[in-house]
C-alpha cells in the first residue's frame, strides 16, 4: 500500500519574458485567477517605469476581467495587451520558456517538499535572469543581434 495525499496542493507559474532583453518576471502563486494575472501586469508596470509595455498573450478567460482592465487603466496608456490566436502556443515566447523550465526543473524529478520545488523553480529563473542571452536563445529571439 502506498499512501496518497488526496487532493494535491498546486502552485502556478505566471510569467512574462521580454522578447528584446530576455528578462523575465515570474510569480509563483497558489491560484491562477484574474487577481494573480493583474498582479503580474502590475509587476511589469513597476519594473518598466518608462515607455510602452506590449503584452502578447492568449485568450484565457483570466485575461478578460475588471482586475486586468483596472491595471491597464492605471498604467495610463503604457500597457498594451495583444491577444494571440486561440490555441497557438508557438506564437507566445513564454510558452517555449515554460517547456524549457519543465525539462530542466521538474521533468522526472521528485521533490521532498513544496518548498524545495518552489526553491528549484525560483532558482531556475534567478539563474537565467543572470544570463538573459540564454533566455533569448530558448525563446528564439534574435533581438540582441539586431540591436
Amino acid at each position: 500500500m502506498i499512501p496518497t495525499p488526496g487532493q494535491p496542493d498546486k502552485y502556478y507559474g505566471i510569467g512574462a519574458v521580454n522578447y528584446h532583453t530576455g528578462e523575465t518576471v515570474v510569480l509563483f502563486r497558489r491560484h491562477k485567477r484574474r487577481q494573480e494575472i493583474a498582479q503580474l501586469l502590475e509587476e511589469l508596470v513597476e519594473k518598466h517605469l518608462k515607455g510602452t509595455i506590449y503584452v502578447a498573450w492568449d485568450n484565457a478567460t483570466t485575461h478578460e476581467y475588471d482586475e486586468v482592465e483596472a491595471v491597464v487603466r492605471a498604467a495610463a496608456g503604457r500597457l498594451v495587451l495583444l491577444s494571440l490566436l486561440t490555441y497557438s502556443p508557438w506564437l507566445n515566447p513564454i510558452e517555449m520558456l515554460w517547456r524549457h523550465f519543465c525539462r530542466e526543473v521538474t521533468h522526472c524529478k521528485l521533490f521532498e517538499t513544496k518548498r524545495a520545488l518552489l526553491a528549484a523553480a525560483q532558482g531556475f529563473f534567478d539563474r537565467y535572469n543572470l544570463c538573459p542571452e540564454k533566455i533569448l536563445s530558448v525563446i528564439g529571439s534574435n533581438a540582441q543581434k539586431v540591436a
